[in-house]
């Protein structure tokens, strides 16, 4: 070991993170204990915070620090147009577009028969129950193209068939596969833009 051990433990901290590598991860580790004091206090009390006082909006499930998000709380959303999504990380994508003025809602995971993760185990009931207090509501699934996310859409389409709502998807100019927090704005607006319905 050629840093200290109280370095290395930052260090490896770092390196757990998404897309931090060895060296970034000394970069990042170093740069922080040459932070001055007051600094260094404000980035552990936001780390901190950040991890106590987030929480899922009761509407939609996004990441908020009231009860209520701010984008269910915004009257100028159009309430009747619900993105759903797997994760909050993709609200955050579908907001730097810019275009998109529906609201969203948060599944927290995706059917997945082989690792029994069913209805029950993510957020589709309190979908159903947005949905029928809505008139002539669109949902639109936006979720990645694989085995779970196909699965969750088929899924959602039997529940909502017999139903006044149309049902659309992202349009498949999408790699197969793709996370949508990854994708570029330009790809992702397009594939919102191009929806396709698929009640039918």
């Amino acid at each position: 070991m050629i840093y200290p051990k109280l370095l290395q433990n930052l260090i490896d901290f770092y390196k757990r993170l998404p897309g931090v590598g060895e060296k970034s991860a000394e970069r990042m580790a170093l740069a922080t204990i040459e932070l001055n004091d007051e600094d260094i206090n404000n980035f552990s009390k936001d780390i901190v915070d950040a991890k106590t006082e987030l929480k899922p909006c009761k509407i939609c499930g996004h990441l908020t620090e009231n009860e209520i998000c701010n984008i269910c709380d915004n009257p100028n959303r159009d309430k009747n147009l619900i993105c759903v999504i797997e994760d909050y990380k993709s609200v955050f994508s579908f907001e730097k577009v810019g275009n998109y003025k529906g609201v969203y809602h948060v599944l927290n995971g995706l059917l997945s028969p082989m690792e029994s993760i069913g209805p029950e185990d993510i957020n589709i009931s309190s979908l159903v129950k947005r949905v029928e207090n809505l008139e002539n509501p669109e949902i639109i699934l936006a979720l990645k193209s694989s085995i779970e996310g196909e699965t969750t859409t088929l899924y959602i389409k039997k529940i909502f068939e017999k139903k006044n709502v149309t049902i659309s998807r992202l349009s498949y100019g999408l790699p197969m596969g793709a996370e949508i927090d990854y994708l570029d704005i330009i790809t992702l607006d397009k594939a919102l833009e191009d929806r396709k319905k698929i009640s039918e």
